[in-house]
């Protein structure tokens, strides 16, 4: 496995409406290509997560559980997710990304960009995207499988064909543990399971492209709940079985160098999740959600400046449903809600400058339509220093949950919500040269009609009538040590706050960590393959489930991982990994409990890649 240098310009996905060389995007973006992936060994995406600037990620007890992902201080529902250009945000749970769910087995390449990006893709990406990608050439034929501590077992399988014309690519992985009791220690393990798969083709006929992408993730969760007669969070048998299965078609015409490109596709989305106390079901949910898209891009030169036009409809549908067993049917839900977006982006390249301008008309049948822009520059200065900036606007529709949920005695939605919104600034300073890279950006964001759950006595949601403030540093650094060995290191500063209780004043934002950072190394030496992270996460708020729910500071911890493999022969390579080797005893959600130090083995099997 190669290591390549941090300059080479890898192309980013999601900055832009069109793909882009990182070494010319003005947005700060983060890239976990596939050799750090493989060689880091993670089982859940999470994991990888945390060793990206300003990313808080809070899992509520042992890996596998519910798990939540903040942006630059933004809600967990604020960050878009992709998988292969499909819309992942679970619409049956209130539009979050489901983390806990994804296999990293199946992760070819994982791709952050921080800050409000809705002038490109609308709702939710208040804080910022989160895409996993495919590739266009299959991967290697390749089976591995690893066994360890809290009864860990993994099993994946990746396989791809290609041609002159066409090419297929698929993956699996499946892995399970028993873990432990997330409460007190002495109770029952909380334990999981899941599945995912991926597939991803593509076929060429004249000057068309057809694709095809697809992923479905399954899983069942055991976790600790609450009392079903005091309410309080208690050692109990609860469990959650979800699932999630998407697809898209398209068809591409053209090329970056055509007189006119573009594309034409339709995806669909549909999940369900069901919770269970013991095996006593306590009610589900689901949702579905069909997209339609068009694209049609125009390349120009006008004197020095090379730019590119691109216009982008989209429209979608979802749909949600609730059923309740313990309330007689009282929460049962079925809505849906339609929308409608046309996007405009105007991309110019002139030498030593990039600068890109997006603005995008959101209509919605259930609110107030909605306009964003988004406008960003880069400028090389020379000898690697480079100076950008952006100015973005964030959109996030209320969840079909705040708007129309209803537990009785306990929380009723507000169908007179108005959608969340966002602006920001940012600015950074990079140096790249082609044995390091280096980048320091401070930004500040301001939050508009934040929705927050509220009492009168029982809980609801209502837009804030105040601002919610975010404002940070972030600094990162890439260093290709030899040609075997790269490392990557980040710190993150984070100000988060919202409006109080008492007029005028702000007060902190829970799980949001002030201090975090990372430092991962991978590489090669021979047979030899290693790679190791160290993530360190500040102290921060959280909130106790117990009465009377008081708000408590969390303490810093230090998470360490390390993997390292031997090839005993071609296509045969044994490893050894060890998570949480510091045996930190720490807490990302009050209350719930974590792993302590753990280790697994595995072997893993590989072929050549398969093409005729």
């Amino acid at each position: 496995m190669p290591v390549l240098p941090f300059p080479t310009d890898q192309i980013i996905i999601t900055a832009s409406r069109v793909p882009e060389p990182q070494a010319q995007s003005p947005a700060s973006v983060s890239v976990i290509d596939a050799e750090r992936i493989a060689r880091l060994g993670e089982p859940l995406v999470p994991a990888l997560l945390r060793l990206t600037p300003s990313i808080a990620i809070t899992t509520q007890g042992p890996a596998g559980s519910l798990t939540e992902a903040r942006i630059r201080g933004a809600e967990n529902n604020h960050t878009l997710f992709f998988i292969d250009g499909i819309r992942i945000n679970d619409p049956a749970s209130g539009d979050i990304p489901r983390f806990e769910l994804l296999n990293a087995d199946i992760a070819s390449r994982i791709e952050v960009v921080r800050g409000p990006q809705s002038a490109l893709w609308g709702s939710e990406a208040i804080g910022g995207v989160v895409a996993v990608n495919g590739i266009d050439n299959p991967p290697i034929n390749a089976f591995s499988a690893e066994a360890g501590s809290f009864g860990l077992a993994r099993l994946a399988v990746s396989a791809g064909m290609a041609s002159r014309t066409a090419n297929l690519a698929a993956g699996v992985g499946w892995q399970r543990a028993t873990g432990i009791d997330s409460f007190s220690g002495q109770g029952d393990k909380d334990g999981y399971s899941n599945l995912s798969g991926r597939l991803r083709g593509t076929l060429r006929v004249g000057a068309v492209r057809l694709a095809v992408a697809a992923v479905a993730l399954s899983g069942r969760s055991e976790f600790d709940g609450y009392d079903p007669v005091t309410y309080d969070h208690a050692d109990t048998l609860d469990n959650s079985r979800n699932r999630l299965a998407a697809g898209r078609v398209w068809a591409e015409f053209g090329n970056s160098a055509s007189a006119w490109s573009g594309q034409i596709g339709a995806s669909l989305l549909a999940s369900s999740n069901r919770n269970y106390l013991a095996d006593q079901p306590v009610n589900r949910t689901s949702g579905t959600r069909q997209g339609i898209s068009a694209q049609i891009e125009r390349p120009l030169v006008t004197g020095p400046i090379s730019q590119r036009l691109i216009l982008a409809l989209d429209a979608d549908r979802e749909t949600f449903g609730s059923r309740d067993v313990i309330y007689g049917g009282l929460s049962d839900q079925n809505r849906a809600r339609e929308h409608q977006a046309l996007t405009a982006e105007w991309r110019g390249d002139a030498g030593l400058l990039h600068g890109d301008i997006a603005i995008r008309r959101d209509l919605f049948n259930r609110f107030a339509d909605a306009t964003t822009v988004r406008a960003s520059l880069l400028a090389g200065l020379g000898g690697g220093f480079g100076i950008a900036g952006a100015y973005a606007e964030g959109i996030a529709q209320p969840t079909f949950f705040d708007l129309y949920g209803f537990f009785p005695g306990n929380f009723v939605g507000n169908p007179a919500l108005r959608p969340e919104s966002s602006r920001g600034f940012e600015a950074s300073l990079r140096f790249r040269r082609p044995r390091i890279s280096a980048a320091l950006t401070a930004y500040r964001q301001r939050l508009h009609d934040e929705i927050l759950d509220v009492f009168y006595p029982i809980s609801t949601a209502q837009n804030s009538s105040g601002i919610s403030r975010r404002a940070g540093i972030e600094a990162e650094l890439g260093w290709l040590l030899s040609p075997g060995t790269r490392l990557t290191a980040n710190y993150a500063y984070l100000k988060a706050s919202q409006p109080g209780d008492v007029p005028d004043r702000e007060v902190e934002e829970l799980r949001r960590p002030a201090h975090s950072g990372s430092v991962a190394i991978d590489g090669s030496a021979g047979r030899w393959n290693y790679g190791g992270s160290l993530a360190y996460v500040g102290s921060h708020l959280d909130r106790e489930e117990a009465y009377p729910y008081p708000v408590v500071r969390l303490s810093p911890y230090w998470l360490a991982g390390a993997r390292i493999s031997y090839a005993a022969q071609r296509g045969v390579e044994l490893f050894v990994r060890g998570s949480n080797l510091l045996n930190q005893h720490y807490e990302d959600s009050a209350g719930y409990r974590t792993e302590p130090r753990a280790i697994f083995a595995g072997i893993r099997l590989a072929g050549p890649r398969s093409s005729r």
